[in-house]
C-alpha cells in the first residue's frame, strides 16, 4: 500500500514541478520567476526524500539536506543579486 502512495506523491510533486517551469518560463517578473526556482528546488528535495524511502536508503536524505543548502544559498545570492547589483561586497 505504500508503494501506490509513493507513486502518487512521485505524480504530485512532478506534476509541481511542471506547474513551476511554466512559471519560471512564463513568470510576468523577476521575482516570480525566483519564487518558482525556489519552489522547484523545494519539490526537488521532496522527491528525493520520497526516492529514499522507497528504495529505503539514508543517501538520499543525506542528498536532500546539501541539495537544501545549496538550494537556499543561491536562492539568496541571486536575489541580493537583484538588489544590490553584486554578491560580494
Amino acid at each position: 500500500m505504500i508503494t501506490y502512495a509513493l507513486f502518487f506523491a512521485f505524480a504530485c510533486f512532478g506534476l509541481a514541478l511542471l506547474l513551476n517551469l511554466y512559471r519560471v518560463t512564463v513568470g510576468p517578473n523577476t521575482s516570480d520567476r525566483i519564487l518558482a526556482l525556489d519552489t522547484m528546488v523545494i519539490n526537488v528535495i521532496a522527491l528525493l526524500i520520497l526516492y529514499g524511502i522507497l528504495r529505503g536508503t539514508a543517501v538520499y536524505f543525506e542528498a536532500s539536506m546539501l541539495f537544501a543548502m545549496v538550494g537556499f544559498v543561491s536562492t539568496v545570492a541571486y536575489c541580493r543579486y537583484l538588489l544590490r547589483g553584486g554578491i560580494i561586497e
